[in-house]
């Protein structure tokens, strides 16, 4: 995706109807996609990121909130298809300011909903 389309999505991010979304549709929308989110989230709350890549993540992540978009979440195995290409590719754009705490971060919380055996491994190649 586009990072500008990305960006324009960034007006639906808010950080409880993030997590309320992630609550909702953890289990449907899989590890992988919830990892992504975290590590965006996660890349958000640092103060040296560039405004720039801030939207990216916002709209990434308003785009995930967003109850209406390409193709619908509830959409039987492809629900979630288009929101995690708008995951994938701002994780992309943000890549150089994912650091070893932030995925520290972020895999903490993945073990703490979806246990010990998650495998970030899909997210951490295409990062690497």
């Amino acid at each position: 995706m586009d990072s500008e389309i990305i960006e324009s999505h960034g007006n639906h991010y808010s950080e409880p109807k993030l997590w309320n979304k992630v609550k909702k549709y953890a289990k449907k929308a899989g590890s992988s996609a919830v990892y992504a989110i975290l590590l965006l989230y996660f890349v958000l709350q640092k103060d040296e990121v560039p405004k720039k890549s801030k939207a990216i993540i916002l709209g990434a992540l308003g785009y995930f909130i967003l109850p209406l978009d390409l193709i619908p979440d509830f959409a039987v195995g492809v629900g979630f298809t288009d929101d995690i290409g708008a995951l994938i590719a701002a994780l992309w754009q943000v890549a150089m300011y994912i650091d070893d705490e932030v995925k520290a971060q972020a895999k903490s919380k993945l073990r703490d909903w979806f246990g010990d055996g998650v495998d970030t491994s899909e997210i951490d190649d295409r990062l690497a």
